[in-house]
């Protein structure tokens, strides 16, 4: 293994040579720096005055974006009022299923304990009578006669 180092990159890694060549090249790169700055200068200028211009019209552009996330986003305004009315509609569900379900709560508590509302339903459901009482049953009603067809014959 050879360790020797060429004598090339050892004189550009002493701290003078580093320096002088810094000092060498700065007219350079000022002058590239200067160059770059009188091409950027009419883009500059024209930046800082339209500032204001281009601030409003950011504002304006991140506004109407908000308004249009608020509105039509996934959780937007108009998703809300879906879902508002979807959640009205189920709590009306709710209450008339919880009303139909007290009803038949208290008819089945009726049906326990009442014995009129047995006997009724009995009456009603079994065609249970009494001694001495006659019900008459209306026979069930016919369906229309249907017309004659008139379709074409083959």
């Amino acid at each position: 293994m050879d360790l020797r180092v060429d004598p090339r990159i050892r004189a550009l890694t002493r701290p003078e040579d580093g320096l002088r060549a810094l000092v060498e090249h700065a007219p350079k790169a000022e002058a590239w720096a200067d160059r770059l700055l009188e091409r950027l200068r009419p883009t500059l200028a024209w930046l800082y005055n339209a500032r204001r211009r281009l601030a409003t019209g950011g504002v304006a552009v991140l506004t109407v974006w908000l308004f249009v996330h608020v509105m039509f986003g996934a959780n937007g305004m108009v998703v809300y009022r879906n879902k508002r009315t979807e959640y009205q509609e189920l709590q009306k569900q709710i209450d008339q299923l919880q009303q139909e379900n007290d009803r038949y709560s208290e008819h089945i508590q009726s049906l326990r304990n009442d014995p009129k509302m047995i006997e009724k339903e009995a009456r009603e459901q079994l065609h249970y009578t009494r001694p001495g009482e006659v019900v008459y049953v209306a026979p069930a009603p016919q369906a229309p006669p249907q017309p004659p067809a008139r379709a074409a014959r083959k």
